[in-house]
């Protein structure tokens, strides 16, 4: 279901006024727009609106126009974002949004004469793409040179520093006019948004991966042949693309950065209160050296400053490679600070330029793969389908052994799919040696599924076969903040609940969080009400449902299917009982109505303004439950006060407490 942004609903809820924490603004307020300059960007904003409204009717364009419109529309948003969040920073910038709104006119114009010039235009050229997260129209630049192949040809993607100032008007103007650190010969360069500043983290993530499909797919692009570079903030970037999605990539080049939470954070300096257990199990999720073993599987080039107080994340990965027994290159740029050094740079380019060439391994003969979340599950041909228990070490090491002879070895894993090349298998079965048993799969078979039962491995004909129908599974695992990496709803609550306190509160953090989401992620959320839910919806996002079941018509259908209880007097989770009236769960859980998503009680992405001074505090920060004491007013960290919280086993059900 598409949900197309409503300008003037977004208008009119661009700042709402707000009881509880005071809403984020990262990035800061702006200067005072004139009055000429802001009625004259607006009526302009306006009549392009208008313009992409005519042209997406039914009919006006033909499907392959149709798609385009999003080219157009990328700039109509720019302007529109700074204008109602007030995000112009220096006068020139009124100058840079006619330019924007021009070019949207012309492109505008190009698509009711049945062009699209742009989508074969080389040098700097800007685009846009739909997201499936919120229905959103994210931009990305490319720089396409003359002399690239007309298909197949090589990609680097180029991952952004941070600055709390780069709103899509500043990052559009920015992509048409410079080129960027490097442009190989014959190779497209994709600049992804990543939705601002967050590390190319949660939304950020799929953005990448989005923005990079969609140039795939409208320049041609091989596959085998995407390089991963960035620097900073980009380089932190980098790192974590680099080692959760290691497979995507013919090489991976972080410049700078930081690879963890703890150190590059300071978190357990003198004087702070130390994260709760649960922040530091969630650390899993992102930290680069977790995930090291991953990062065996391809070319990993390095480059740091020699005296960039940022080389240490360089280092530590260096150090934490060599002990999986892997050497990767490091390069240093003498004598220099938080910045490429031109000869070190140049011996970089070399380097990366080899590797991608050379593309990624075709049938590589050895896969290591590490990870502590089934959100993070496959590396080539192999793929982790079950774990003993999430956010608990967990890794496969299979290779070729000969003719339909694999060799396999599991630690912390209970079901696992191999899909190794066919023309691999032997003449008569496949033999699996799995963690020293021997199993064998007719050698036409693939992939090939194994599930484990107590203690013993057991071939299988799906991934399915011999699992729990209710189980953690990859894009379905939690925690709270894993519904926010793909298509979500907010639903608000039309009926009335009997606990006002409640009902306030859930009200607040509601009008919170699309505020957040708008400025922080860069996207209108979709908000519809309880009583328009359909089994279409349900089918096609995860639905976050606000209020209680008194007041929400959704919850109170799911509510007998979840691992609570929950009534106007009581509330029970975790195996303690709360006062109802002053008591809150937040959650996520299967939609019993619609097991392929997610439902979410009372909560957005779970860090708040408090993690704005750093990205590197943008992580987790509640598990897949909690309990919150509203009597504890929201503030910069926290919705309430956390009473207790924790994770759901593996069948999603509360475990037993020693």
């Amino acid at each position: 279901m598409r949900f197309p942004l409503r300008y003037a609903a977004f208008l009119a809820l661009a700042t709402p006024a707000f009881a509880q924490a005071p809403p984020a603004k990262s990035p800061p307020t702006g200067i005072e727009i004139p009055k000429n300059e802001h009625d004259e960007l607006s009526a302009a904003t306006a009549a392009l609106q208008a313009e992409i409204a005519a042209l997406g009717k039914p009919g006006v364009l033909a499907a392959g126009l149709q798609e385009r419109l999003v080219d157009v529309e990328i700039f109509s948003t720019a302007v529109q974002w700074a204008l109602t969040l007030k995000e112009f920073y220096e006068p020139k910038q009124f100058t840079a949004a006619r330019k924007l709104l021009e070019e949207g006119h012309t492109r505008a114009k190009a698509l009711r004469a049945g062009t699209a010039p742009w989508t074969r235009a080389t040098g700097l050229v800007v685009r846009g793409f739909r997201s499936k997260i919120d229905g959103s129209v994210q931009p990305y630049g490319v720089f396409v040179p003359e002399d690239r192949p007309e298909s197949g040809g090589r990609m680097d993607i180029w991952l952004h520093g941070r600055s709390d100032k780069l709103t899509e008007l500043a990052f559009l103007s920015g992509r048409m006019g410079s080129k960027g650190e490097f442009t190989p010969p014959k190779t497209l360069v994709l600049h992804p948004y990543g939705r601002f500043c967050n590390a190319y983290k949660f939304a950020g993530e799929t953005d990448v991966l989005e923005a990079m499909d969609d140039a795939i797919a409208q320049y041609g692009i091989s596959r085998d042949h995407v390089a991963l570079r960035g620097f900073s903030m980009g380089g932190a970037g980098s790192w974590h693309l680099g080692a959760h999605h290691t497979r995507l990539w013919s090489v991976i080049a972080p410049g700078a950065g930081f690879v963890e939470t703890a150190e590059y954070a300071t978190v357990f300096a003198p004087g702070k209160e130390a994260p709760q257990w649960w922040e530091q199990t969630l650390w899993h999720l992102y930290d680069v050296p977790d995930y090291v073993l991953n990062l065996t599987n391809r070319p990993v080039i390095a480059y740091s400053g020699e005296v960039d107080p940022q080389k240490r994340a360089a280092d530590k990965m260096v150090a934490a490679l060599k002990g999986v027994g892997c050497e990767i290159e490091h390069l240093i740029g003498p004598n220099t600070g938080h910045k490429y050094h031109p000869e070190t740079k140049a011996a970089l380019i070399l380097k990366v330029d080899e590797a991608a060439d050379k593309g990624r391994p075709k049938d590589p003969g050895r896969v290591r793969l590490e990870t502590y979340t089934l959100r993070y599950n496959t590396m080539d041909w192999v793929q982790i389908t079950g774990l003993e228990q999430h956010w608990q070490h967990a890794t496969v090491d299979a290779s070729h052994e000969g003719p339909g002879q694999l060799e396999v070895k599991t630690t912390g894993v209970t079901a696992l799919t191999l899909s190794p090349p066919q023309k691999w298998a032997g003449a008569g079965s496949w033999k699996v040696n799995l963690d020293g048993q021997t199993l064998t799969s007719a050698s036409q078979t693939l992939p090939l599924h194994f599930h484990k039962s107590d203690g013993k491995w057991q071939p299988a004909t799906s991934a399915d076969d011999g699992a729990p129908s209710v189980r953690k599974r990859s894009g379905l695992q939690g925690p709270i903040d894993d519904a926010f990496m793909s298509s979500f709803v907010f639903v608000r609550p039309t009926g009335k609940s009997s606990n006002p306190a409640v009902e306030a509160w859930a009200s607040g953090e509601l009008e919170t969080a699309i505020h957040n989401w708008r400025v922080n992620f860069r996207g209108e959320p979709r908000v519809v009400k309880d009583t328009d839910v359909t089994a279409e919806l349900m089918n096609s996002a995860h639905l976050v449902l606000w209020g209680d079941a008194e007041s929400n018509g959704i919850l109170a259908r799911v509510l007998p299917k979840l691992p609570l209880q929950w009534d106007r007097q009581k509330l029970s989770l975790g195996g303690t009982t709360y006062d109802a009236t002053k008591h809150a769960p937040v959650m996520i859980y299967p939609n019993p109505l619609a097991p392929e998503h997610y439902i979410v009680l009372n909560s957005s992405y779970t860090f708040r303004q408090g993690s704005f001074n750093t990205n590197a505090l943008q992580v987790p920060k509640l598990p897949d439950w909690a309990v919150l004491d509203l009597s504890t007013p929201p503030d910069m960290n926290w919705a309430g006060q956390v009473l207790d919280a924790g994770f759901f086993n593996e069948q999603w059900q509360l475990p037993k407490k020693p």
